[in-house]
């Protein structure tokens, strides 16, 4: 099957604002499935019974004899094979330390990666418990505070279970979180990686991004020095409630999705956890953005419940969070530019997420969330 030979569009996903659109990736379909599953031994009875709203990939809960499992769809520009398998060792390594993902399913050599023309599948088993945010988009509030700092304690076992991982961190590109923009001199990372990656290159042409970022350069080189302080780690790097399922009594039961994992640091990763779920981007109200204060203090509760902060990371997070987008907004708008060829989100993710979401934090709202952080309270020397 070749990329144009794949099922026609018209499916339905999240926008990158709210209300859904359609999917820039076509539907998956069973034939398209039980050729997929059929490499790994299992294709009789294939049925897809739900189709994701994510819009970055495809990926749908399918039916094979009598248990279900989770298909999804990659376009090889946006996720090598060697990419996934970096994936699956991070999931193989959080099982072997009981924190509870999915399971990559694998062949008998082995190789969970599955490569037909233009793609790359994965299969997982699906995931126990309740997926109550599938119908939400992505960075959305958590529905209670008992799921906010469920969520953070979860994220800290996380953290616990991966500092001992010890792979070399995979390289920045398209649609990947990394802290190469929090590396010492923006302007000089910003360049090299214009120059290295084509697509990201061609994106920036159409921006004025020398004078835009010099406003966010002294706010990195800050994050920059504190993150100097600490020790690098492998880390989840997409933690949001759409991330996770639930048991009746509001508890994590698993941590879904590592395609943003990579050795970054702990108080990285926990500051991207309160900026995509405790500041309601999409949601504009009288004022403007509005941070839930009370969620964001209810998963720094829940985490330090289980790893509290040092002082070196509490001071490190107050001047993290406003940057700790930095690096995936730069790969978003490359993705939109150079992959599904949309200007309008392209400038979406340039102005209002790159640059948007840290002017932001000058704002009042932006300088009450930072407010909150532990800069030594409940930290530890």
């Amino acid at each position: 099957m070749t990329r144009d030979e794949a099922p026609a569009g018209g499916s339905m996903v999240h926008s990158m604002g709210e209300g859904m659109t359609l999917a820039d990736w076509p539907a998956l379909t069973a034939g398209e499935v039980a050729a997929v599953l059929s490499r790994f031994g299992c294709s009789e009875g294939v049925t897809v019974s739900w189709h994701s709203p994510r819009p970055m990939s495809s990926a749908a809960v399918v039916r094979v004899g009598e248990r279900d499992c989770f298909v999804k769809r990659h376009d090889r520009r946006v996720r090598s094979a060697a990419r996934l398998r970096v994936e699956h060792a991070v999931a193989d390594h959080l099982r072997s330390r009981d924190v509870a993902v999915p399971r990559p399913w694998r062949r008998e050599d082995g190789d969970g990666v599955v490569e037909r023309a233009g793609y790359v599948y994965e299969v997982h088993d699906l995931a126990r418990g309740a997926d109550r945010y599938r119908d939400v988009p992505s960075w959305h509030p958590y529905f209670s505070l008992e799921h906010a700092r469920e969520a953070g304690a979860a994220l800290a076992r996380t953290h616990l279970a991966l500092d001992d991982f010890d792979m070399t961190a995979s390289a920045s590109g398209v649609l990947m979180d990394s802290v190469d923009l929090l590396g010492g001199d923006l302007m000089a990372v910003v360049a090299d990686q214009a120059a290295r990656r084509e697509g990201l290159g061609s994106a920036l042409s159409h921006y004025d991004w020398k004078v835009d970022l010099a406003e966010v350069e002294p706010w990195a080189a800050r994050a920059h020095e504190a993150l100097k302080e600490l020790t690098p780690q492998w880390t989840h790097g997409d933690w949001h409630p759409s991330n996770l399922t639930w048991s009746d009594d509001d508890q994590v039961v698993e941590v879904l999705d590592l395609g943003l994992a990579n050795r970054t640091y702990a108080i990285h990763d926990l500051a991207l956890a309160l900026e995509r779920s405790c500041v309601d981007w999409l949601e504009v109200k009288a004022g403007g953005v509005v941070a839930d204060i009370a969620a964001a203090r209810a998963l720094l509760a829940g985490y330090e419940s289980l790893r509290p902060l040092s002082s070196a990371e509490g001071k490190a997070l107050n001047t993290v969070l406003p940057v700790c987008h930095l690096d995936f907004a730069l790969s978003e708008v490359e993705y939109f530019h150079s992959i599904t060829a949309s200007r309008e989100n392209a400038d979406l993710a340039y102005f209002g997420y790159l640059l948007g979401h840290l002017r932001w934090f000058r704002s009042p709202e932006g300088r009450g969330l930072l407010e909150i952080l532990p800069l030594g309270g409940n930290a530890r020397p």
